[in-house]
């Protein structure tokens, strides 16, 4: 993949001069475009060796551009903070809103690629975190966004050159470090595992460009005019992205389901539940302090029917729980900033460190459950979030995250019981809306929705439990349980 870029690519300075002033002004007239539009964001990805201008061309774009639009992240070393979240957590939130420009300088594949140069990781493991990554860029070409991936390269001989040039300058001397060179060690590695994980990676999608990096004149152009034809085209079509075609899916045949194997009748007296809580809450408090607990995280997510008892179930977990130890996140309707990112967007923020406990009251389910009803997105999109969820879900658990979600069923009569309920008791009055009243009327959608939900994602590392609701009393206590049980065959014995 590299042969094109060690021919000497080069742009003598008059030409250079007489296109940089008139791309300049096509790269802000684009950029304007974009933010007005605001359909979708740009985001750079800048790779490759050390010492091929990757640096110099960051900045460029800065100076070439209007520098309020774009946001600029160089990664380095994972902080304590980083580390005890999923791998792609930082990158999650740094990418940027729809009509800005996003440069990652390093990315999420420099730490597989260095980890395999430097022998840390096996081929497979890199293939694994390849092919994770093709699938995220996906979701985001999906979502809209426009990704841009250069890679710039020199050859072993030009490297070691540029480096020493570099090291030579007292103005540049800072630019060569002991890892470059360390790093150069290994070029002849480093050329066959990059070129590995570039033919892996390169997309219909998200192709990568591989720029050659000898001549300064010679690369700034070549990203500046393709950055600038992607955008111009992607503003052509108006920010829209392709949609896969899919078929409906369809309710059983024999109208049997998951939901509809419940038992709305299962019930706890009220002695037994008092029994069983301080029980179950003792016990999730003692798991919680176990020593190996600091190494693991919980991610519990709610969802149910409207008025299913999610927020009672909550606190009794809450409620077992140091208050330093937990988060309680409820998701409504998205902001415009939360709108202005991919859906996941606005979950990845609130994950927990290690040794935390994060409960979302509603979910990223929603892109399969209210959106795909209301009609809020496409049919592609909610059939796509699927796979997406659980390449989520994957990632939170290979970070060490133990996920729970619980689904709380209640009957039909009993819900409209409740509604009636809290109508009638002042204090309960703002649990119950027009949009409750609502989205009784579309019952039987949810329920497919839901039976849907969770024959694609109920699985081994993060499955769905399904609580009968329409007792208080056994639904909590079935949470519970639920959440010592996992919890305490995750870590070992003391």
């Amino acid at each position: 993949m590299f042969e094109s870029a060690e021919i000497g690519h080069k742009i003598d300075k008059a030409a250079y001069e007489l296109e940089v002033p008139k791309l300049r002004e096509a790269l802000l007239d684009a950029q304007f475009e974009l933010a007005q539009n605001a359909k979708f964001q740009v985001i750079i990805i800048i790779g490759g060796v050390d010492g091929a201008g990757k640096g110099e061309t960051v900045n460029l774009l800065n100076e070439w551009m209007d520098p309020r639009h774009i946001q600029t992240h160089a990664f380095s070393d994972q902080t304590d903070e980083e580390r005890e979240r999923p791998y792609m957590w930082r990158f999650w939130r740094a990418l940027p809103p729809k009509g800005k420009i996003g440069i990652l300088f390093g990315s999420w594949y420099t730490e597989p690629i260095v980890n395999r140069v430097m022998g840390h990781t096996k081929s497979a493991h890199l293939d694994k975190r390849l092919e994770e990554i093709v699938r995220f860029e996906k979701m985001l070409t999906d979502e809209g966004a426009l990704v841009l991936k250069f890679w710039f390269h020199l050859s072993k001989e030009r490297q070691e050159a540029r480096l020493k040039s570099l090291e030579k300058d007292p103005k540049t001397r800072w630019r060569v470090t002991d890892t470059d060179w360390e790093r150069f060690k290994h070029y002849d590695k480093f050329r066959k595992i990059s070129e590995h994980s570039l033919r892996l990676s390169s997309r219909a999608e998200a192709p990568w460009i591989v720029v050659e990096g000898e001549d300064p004149r010679y690369r700034s152009l070549t990203v500046g005019k393709t950055l600038l034809a992607a955008i111009e085209e992607k503003l052509k079509d108006g920010g829209t992205h392709e949609k896969s075609n899919g078929f409906p899916l369809l309710p059983a045949l024999d109208k049997r389901s998951v939901i509809k194997q419940l038992d709305p009748g299962l019930k706890l007296a009220k002695r037994d539940y008092e029994k069983q809580l301080e029980h179950l809450q003792g016990k999730l408090n003692l798991l919680s302090r176990h020593p190996e607990f600091k190494k693991r995280s919980v991610v519990a997510v709610f969802e149910g029917s409207d008025a299913g008892g999610k927020g009672g179930a909550i606190k009794r977990i809450t409620g077992a729980l140091d208050a330093r130890q937990y988060q309680v996140t409820p998701i409504a309707a998205p902001t415009e900033e939360e709108r202005a990112h991919p859906y996941l967007w606005r979950f990845w923020r609130h994950l927990p460190r290690l040794g935390r406990f994060t409960v979302f009251d509603r979910s990223w389910y929603g892109r399969v459950l209210v959106e795909r009803i209301e009609g809020f997105c496409s049919e592609a999109d909610w059939m796509r979030a699927y796979s997406e969820i659980n390449d989520f879900e994957q990632e939170l658990a290979q970070s060490g995250a133990i996920v729970f979600k619980f689904w709380l069923a209640i009957s039909k009569e009993e819900q409209l019981k409740r509604f009636e309920e809290r109508e009638k008791i002042g204090f309960k009055r703002f649990k119950i809306t027009d949009e409750d009243w609502r989205n009784r009327e579309k019952w039987d959608a949810y329920e497919l929705a839901v039976c849907d939900m969770v024959d694609r994602t109920s699985t081994d590392i993060a499955p769905w439990t399904l609580v009968e609701a329409n007792d208080k009393y056994y639904a909590r206590i079935k949470i519970l349980r639920t959440l010592c049980d996992r919890i305490e065959r995750s870590l070992p014995p003391v």
